[in-house]
């Protein structure tokens, strides 16, 4: 397994020309620009390829192919960077509380966590649009008022990641914040790759930073949001999804226009 990361091509990738000492600047810098180039997406597993989580399928993939994919992926690609730069990023695990309650959830969700001048945060560069940009603080660190849109709570055993949508904060993902390894992640990624009632097999979950705002689209649902305004349409056909890809998400993308997608079985 190809264990060297070329930092240069990632950079240029995420468009990233700030400093790299080991910083604050740098960790939020960066995870900003990943988020913001690297969009959100599972058409592999759609497609029925493998996901593979190590260093060189992942460069070459959402590096150098410029794709993006979901969170085992981003968060190990952004976690090698990271070591890289001189920071030590931990990784674990999370249930996502999203869509169902935690105690129903199976821990599918995979971020990381650095300690800098004293302080621990959390970074998440793979949870599409409930993602924060920032490094969100534990242990009752500050960030900026302003961009405060997600924060971490301690319920007994848990850490509570707290995302707002609409203007409301919702419980995003639970986890105990013990460390997690390769294997671990290995098991959790064929689980979403492969099995038949994973969320990843059956429907397209898909986001992207734009200029203006974001996209995201489910199944065949795509919401643009766009300087504070909201507008949702519906995919007509496959073609239309690949237009879309091309146009937001920076890749093109032939076999969307006949990839099958189980939760929408008649799709033309």
């Amino acid at each position: 397994m190809v264990k060297i990361l070329d930092l240069t091509a990632y950079l240029d990738r995420v468009s990233w020309h700030g400093p790299t000492e080991r910083t604050y600047a740098t960790l939020a810098g960066l995870l900003d620009a990943h988020i913001a180039h690297i969009p959100f997406e599972n058409f592999d597993v759609l497609l029925g390829r493998p996901v593979r989580l190590g260093l060189e399928g992942l460069q070459s993939k959402l590096v150098k192919r410029r794709r993006g994919g979901y969170c085992f992926e981003h968060a190990t690609l952004f976690a090698a960077v990271l070591e890289r730069l001189g920071f030590e990023p931990v990784h674990h695990a999370a249930r996502v509380t999203v869509f169902q309650p935690h105690s129903e959830a199976a821990r599918t969700h995979m971020f990381l966590s650095v300690e800098l001048d004293g302080a621990r945060f959390v970074i998440d560069p793979g949870f599409g649009p409930f993602g924060s940009n920032l490094p969100v603080p534990l242990d009752d660190v500050s960030v900026p008022v302003d961009r405060s849109t997600h924060r971490m709570a301690r319920e007994g055993d848990l850490w509570v990641m707290h995302a707002t949508r609409d203007g409301v904060e919702i419980p995003a993902w639970v986890s105990t914040l013990e460390i997690q390894y390769p294997v671990d992640f290995e098991m959790a990624n064929h689980f979403t790759a492969t099995h038949p009632t994973s969320r990843f097999v059956n429907g397209i979950l898909a986001s992207a930073v734009t200029g203006e705002g974001r996209v995201n689209v489910m199944n065949r649902d795509v919401t643009v949001l766009r300087r504070g305004t909201v507008e949702k349409s519906i995919l007509p056909d496959r073609s239309a999804l690949r237009l879309l890809l091309v146009k937001h998400f920076g890749f093109d993308l032939p076999e969307a226009e006949t990839m099958r997608v189980p939760s929408i079985p008649d799709w033309r």
